[in-house]
């Protein structure tokens, strides 16, 4: 981060701060145990404090260049997983009617909202965890999946039909032209992972490689399909981030050593931050290219936000100002409390 301002605003450290004291009688620095302070007449504090104000003195985020190449403290990036239902398609609710209307074939009623702690997890668990908690006798997984995936591809997944969360096309565009290799990386069969992108009009030439469930025993929350795009695009795990919205998602990001910006559009983000992402957005569209290549200005907060946060507690002056106050007490020999308000400048974390 930067703090810009013109020189001459600026000519001292954040080492150093400046005090006023209201008592007029008292000739030197307040005692206080912040670090080295520099006492100066009232008038000269508050024309100094009314400059740098003046100045509009900004914080901005440095911008990322050099794509694919760029380190810093969030490492190298060289390919971003994606998932699909949830993330690229907006599909977790059409899942969960059409599974809604395999059990009620069945004669079992259930609600969309029993489905939740299944979803990521494959359509086999989706659909048979499910069957094992309303005790459903005979349930046969694999007639289930096809009867769900005629149901799904019917009602919800033709060609086209707008079910693409807005900004997913863009920041894949965006990804590609930094140089970062682009995957599919889901627990669905490729048979919904085709006819979702084609219903999200997501061309899968798009992406370096299509990831899905068919050769895998072992689904997320395991870390097999996260590790199998790793070793297709031949990207080491730690040059990977994932971008997942379910639980199972997010832990397989961390199973597999990858780090995972994850989406609140099939849970809250208090819920996803139990399982540790290292950022949380909204959706899709609310993750900058900067997100993916730096981490954001708040990975290691892992805050929800639709915009950079930044490591300090920073009062928003204006659009184009910012200051960082500081309110210390000062007892003087009548101990009397006397609040002033330091301008600190300096380096924002």
């Amino acid at each position: 981060m930067q703090l810009l301002s013109p020189p001459s605003s600026l000519n001292r450290t954040c080492n150093s701060a400046l005090l006023f004291s209201s008592n007029r009688k008292l000739r030197k620095p307040i005692p206080w145990n912040v670090g080295n302070f520099l006492w100066m007449p009232k008038a000269v504090f508050l024309g100094r404090r009314m400059a740098v104000m003046a100045c509009a003195a900004r914080v901005e985020e440095k911008r990322v260049e050099g794509g694919a190449s760029t380190t810093s403290e969030w490492g190298k990036v060289s390919a971003v997983l994606f998932d699909m239902d949830g993330v690229l398609c907006n599909s977790e609710e059409p899942s969960r009617m059409a599974a809604v209307d395999v059990f009620a074939e069945m004669g079992v009623e259930v609600t969309a909202e029993e489905f939740a702690p299944f979803t990521g997890t494959g359509e086999a668990n989706f659909l048979g965890g499910v069957a094992k908690v309303k005790g459903v006798e005979g349930f046969d997984p694999e007639a289930a999946k096809r009867r769900f995936f005629e149901i799904y591809l019917d009602k919800h997944a033709k060609p086209n039909s707008g079910i693409g969360f807005p900004g997913a096309l863009e920041l894949i565009t965006q990804c590609k032209n930094k140089g970062l290799k682009v995957a599919v990386a889901s627990s669905a069969d490729r048979i919904k992972v085709d006819a979702n992108l084609g219903a999200a009009g997501l061309p899968l030439s798009l992406f370096d490689a299509i990831v899905s469930a068919d050769a895998f025993e072992n689904l997320k929350p395991a870390p097999d399909i996260f590790l199998a795009a790793s070793r297709i695009l031949d990207v080491p795990t730690s040059e990977c981030v994932v971008i997942e919205d379910a639980l199972a998602g997010v832990q397989a990001a961390q199973a597999a050593s990858m780090r995972c910006i994850a989406v609140t559009t099939s849970l809250a983000a208090e819920t996803l931050e139990a399982a540790g992402p290292s950022l949380i957005r909204k959706e899709i569209g609310s993750i900058s290219i900067e997100d993916i290549l730096t981490g954001g200005s708040d990975s290691l907060n892992k805050k929800m936000n639709g915009s950079h946060g930044l490591k300090a507690h920073i009062e928003t002056a204006s659009n184009e100002e910012r200051r960082v106050s500081l309110s210390v007490e000062d007892e003087n020999a009548n101990n009397r409390n006397v609040s002033s308000n330091l301008g600190v400048l300096g380096e924002i974390y």
